[in-house]
């Protein structure tokens, strides 16, 4: 995966100002636009997306700060249609527009190329083990919010808190498979996980896929599959969002083993009544890499 990313580093380069085929790449390089997208913004810190505007905008400033060629020659040659959406995409890296680069010489920000290198860790064992589970379906109260990578999501905290202590009892008495107990799932994730980006949050349980559910519950059905699960216990959410972030830099670079379409999902073992501390198990869903 580590070599993957770099090539896939390289190709940005050396398509700088065209459309480039993930997909494609992805295929012939034994994964998938998926994973390795998931894998990038895991480590890069950033989306592939992003990684590659920043790199487009860092090389689009030389030639604005040149004063070789018109606005619209650089813009076409960096792949946008307008002098308007390359300005945008400059501003939006840059923080000033071409037009005040070009007669003041900054202000530039820029993005090196990123180099992606195998360090020796993994001094501490990660709790996991892998669970083949036939199709079931996820039923509870949801409701679209932005992905907060780090820290409490408000958005989040707010769905569950308007929920009276009976419906979580409803909810519980509900389920009759596993993850037991009740869930918190992250659906519809974009594949570059950006921070701010949409997905489909859920608060209840899991039900085998006979199991009726009552009218007033959202549902999302889940295929069969293999899971991957890691147990965590700490403060909370710190805690679960450095074990996600591990699984990144040290699980799946050691393991024969990729990210699967599908969602994540945190099951309580134990918590604190305030919710400080709790130990959780994170089902993510995973197949043969």
């Amino acid at each position: 995966m580590i070599s993957a990313l770099n090539q896939l580093v390289d190709l940005v380069e050396e398509h700088l100002t065209e459309e480039l085929d993930v997909g494609t790449f992805a295929k012939a390089s034994g994964t998938t636009e998926y994973h390795l997208r998931r894998m990038f913004s895991s480590l890069a810190g950033m989306p592939l997306s992003e990684y590659v505007r920043r790199r487009r905008m860092t090389v689009a400033a030389a030639d604005v700060v040149r004063g070789e060629d018109d606005l619209l020659s650089i813009a076409v040659r960096h792949g946008y249609g307008s002098t308007e959406a390359f300005g945008r995409a400059f501003r939006a890296v840059h923080g000033a527009g071409p037009g005040d680069v070009r007669r003041d010489g900054g202000p530039l920000r820029t993005q090196p190329r990123v180099r992606f290198r195998l360090t020796v860790e993994g001094s501490v064992p990660m709790d996991t083990r892998i669970v083949e589970r036939p199709a079931f379906r996820l039923v509870g109260h949801a409701a679209r919010v932005p992905l907060v990578h780090r820290g409490v999501n408000p958005h989040i905290q707010r769905l569950v808190a308007a929920l009276p202590p009976r419906e979580h009892a409803r909810l519980k008495a509900l389920a009759d498979t596993s993850p037991a107990g009740l869930l918190q799932v992250s659906a519809d994730v974009d594949p570059d996980a950006a921070e701010g980006s949409p997905l489909t949050y859920l608060h209840g349980v899991a039900v085998a896929l006979a199991t009726p559910v009552p009218g007033d519950l959202h549902a999302i059905d889940v295929g069969a599959g293999m899971w991957a699960v890691f147990r965590t216990a700490g403060p909370f959410p710190r805690a679960l969002q450095d074990a996600w972030a591990a699984t990144a830099t040290a699980w799946f670079p050691s393991n024969p083993w990729r990210l699967r379409a599908g969602p994540s999902i945190v099951a309580f073992l134990e918590r604190a009544d305030d919710l400080s501390t709790a130990t959780c198990e994170l089902w993510l869903p995973i197949e043969p890499a």
